[in-house]
């Protein structure tokens, strides 16, 4: 197989100082593993969504000082970007890997899709897994466990959706760093890929 997890000495490119290192280390260990995943994902997704979906590799493009703490391999049916529409990722932290469905603050739907999330509150409380995960920022690792969440709750983020300009909902796992290292190449696409199925709803809802 063609894909493999991410090691150890991967997770540890995100304690090298400075912004070029870390992106001579990134472009070097990581990247090389991202379009891996990003040429078997998008065929499987591609699949499950019945679209055809594009890869597109981040390239922290618009950094010129710190460092990028996270990076990822990103799924759109746009060829040109994902940003502005619902999309997949696949990336990693230094304490996690994360397998996202998102819509993010430059998708002009984000309100639209937010009233249909209101809609179906009550159903995804029930067929979400417990050990999901949603986010309101992708630009940091804190999450909200699913099965903490009430359906209020729940609510309360599908509006924030709606109202807040900068608002942003992702849903997804996190595969903990320990545990991602002693994972096998097939343990770790069969979880990435569990992972999709349980989120291709979502994105039908769009």
């Amino acid at each position: 197989m063609s894909v493999s997890s991410f090691s150890a000495e991967d997770f540890r490119v995100f304690k090298i100082d400075g912004l070029d290192q870390r992106m001579e280390a990134l472009k070097e260990r990581i990247q090389p593993k991202l379009i891996a995943l990003g040429d078997f994902f998008s065929q499987e997704l591609s699949v499950m969504t019945g679209e055809e979906m594009f890869t597109h590799v981040a390239k922290h493009a618009r950094r010129k000082v710190n460092p990028p703490n996270d990076t990822w391999v990103a799924f759109s049916g746009n060829k040109r970007g994902y940003k502005m529409v619902p999309h997949f990722q696949i990336g990693l932290w230094e304490t996690h890997v994360f397998v996202w469905f998102a819509v993010i603050y430059e998708a002009p739907i984000k309100a639209e899709f937010g009233k249909t999330l209101m809609e179906a509150a009550d159903k995804l409380k029930e067929t979400i897994p417990s050990n999901f995960v949603w986010s309101i920022d992708h630009t940091k690792p804190a999450v909200l466990p699913h099965h903490d969440l009430s359906v209020n709750e729940l609510e309360s983020i599908f509006q924030r959706l709606q109202s807040v300009k900068k608002a942003e909902i992702l849903c997804g796992i996190q595969i903990p760093q320990e545990e991602a290292v002693k994972m096998t190449d097939e343990k770790f696409v069969e979880r990435i890929r569990d992972a999709f199925v349980e989120l291709i709803p979502l994105y039908k809802l769009t």
